[in-house]
């Protein structure tokens, strides 16, 4: 079944915006027949989430031009926290204008590349066009995919050479201070044959309330024997629509490991995908979540198994307060001829008021018999126990509760690689269940 939609962009406005950028002439291509796809793909089908009318398509402008920074003491103050001003590997994008870059020359040297998503496009087109919604998301998915490779406006394209560690950890900041921007960004990280890289980025709304749409996608590629540790924290502002797709690539003894801090104020719905292609490769997956207010969100999980001894493992705690809810859909797929593998997975919610709903769906797909699963979940409130034994120390009630929540959610934030970022994570957990 299609769905007609009446996009306000045409294609001559993709066009113009694509010769703006003096993007290649096949990647204008693309936009035009990803905005053709876009009209009549249907949207994806969340499990238990209803988006047939929640707004994908309306936004006030397509791109915003913002300023740049010459030095990182140029940066807002609440941006400022975030970064630590000897950082060697950074790039910040400003609404959607690439606004600082840092890249040491030695890694330059040895091939590593760092630029914003229009350079690497226009400057790199084999490497980008090997990669682009290639092998992790295909643009003609269904509505939002298509959307996204229309109007992509914005991300950061990050490629380590073969045999190539980076010892520090690369950051990026994507800045929204307009709340008219929208941000159709896409990140590509490529990982080649035996390289290790940790990238940590974070979203930052400085609006408290936002007109736009976020239609996020990352690409993670771990070719043979390489790894990847993707961090990010996510603080959108409250009236965004947001859909964040974050889908990885490990091939033979590669490793993806996700750190995801979802902490978004916005109606949002969130894939995380790793495909486990090679033997022996492992996908590890955390993810904490902290909902408010009405929020509605929905985040599927998925790791799928086609390698044998691959090892995927999925961890996931949501808190939720006041009459937000949010449903978190783990899927563990094991397919034919992977044996071997082991599919795991932990769901846990708390609900700290009576109209906060939190739902937990584990999901064990299996299609090989030698293989090991298993899942667990939980619903349910603070554990009375636990504030009795804190309130018995002394502590009070509103206290117990908040030193509770932290212990409930640290398995993700201490993972997090960079200061500045679990920093962040933790301030905002706490702004948020106070």
């Amino acid at each position: 079944m299609t769905v007609e939609t009446n996009l306000k962009i045409t294609e001559q406005d993709v066009r113009s915006f694509s010769a703006s950028k003096s993007e290649p002439e096949e990647f204008t291509n693309l936009r035009v027949q990803a905005l053709a796809a876009a009209e009549v793909l249907p949207l994806p089908k969340p499990d238990k989430t209803k988006i047939a009318a929640w707004n994908f398509t309306e936004f006030p402008v397509h791109s915003t031009e913002s300023s740049t920074y010459a030095s990182l003491t140029e940066l807002p103050e609440e941006v400022q926290s975030l970064v630590d001003l000897n950082q060697k590997n950074l790039y910040i994008q400003h609404n959607n204008t690439p606004a600082y870059l840092a890249l040491p020359e030695e890694l330059k040297a040895k091939g590593v590349i760092l630029t914003d998503i229009f350079t690497a496009i226009r400057d790199h087109a084999d490497l980008v066009g090997k990669y682009f919604m290639n092998e992790a998301v295909k643009a003609e998915e269904h509505k939002l995919t298509s959307l996204h490779a229309a109007l992509l406006n914005g991300g950061v394209f990050l490629y380590v050479p073969k045999n190539v560690v980076i010892e520090e950890p690369v950051q990026v900041v994507f800045i929204h201070d307009n709340a008219d921007a929208s941000l159709f960004n896409h990140v590509l990280v490529v990982a080649d044959t035996s390289s290790q890289v940790t990238y940590v980025e974070t979203y930052i709304s400085t609006v408290p309330k936002a007109n736009g749409l976020a239609n996020i996608v990352s690409e993670v590629i771990a070719e043979d024997n390489a790894k990847i540790t993707y961090g990010a924290v996510d603080v959108l502002a409250e009236g965004f629509t947001a859909y964040i797709n974050r889908r990885g690539v490990a091939k033979r003894d590669a490793t993806i490991e996700w750190a995801l801090g979802m902490m978004n104020d916005s109606d949002t719905i969130s894939e995380n995908t790793t495909y486990l292609i090679g033997d022996n490769s492992t996908g590890d997956t955390k993810t904490v979540v902290v909902g408010r207010g009405t929020q509605k969100q929905n985040f599927t999980t998925t790791v799928t198994h086609w390698g044998k001894n691959s090892e995927g493992q999925i961890l996931t705690h949501g808190v939720m307060k006041e009459a937000a809810s949010a449903i978190f859909n783990g899927i563990g797929k094991i397919e034919h001829g992977a044996s071997k593998a082991n599919a795991e997975q932990e769901s846990r919610v708390l609900m700290l008021s009576p109209k906060a709903r939190g739902d937990a769906n584990p999901i064990l797909l299996i299609d090989e018999d030698d293989v090991t699963a298993g899942h667990a979940a939980s619903v349910g409130r603070v554990d009375p126990l636990q504030l009795y034994y804190l309130m018995s120390r002394g502590i009070t009630k509103q206290e117990a509760e908040r030193l509770v929540i932290h212990g409930f959610l640290a398995p993700v934030v201490n993972v997090l690689p960079i200061e500045g970022v679990k920093k962040q994570l933790t301030e905002v957990i706490e702004r948020k269940v106070r």
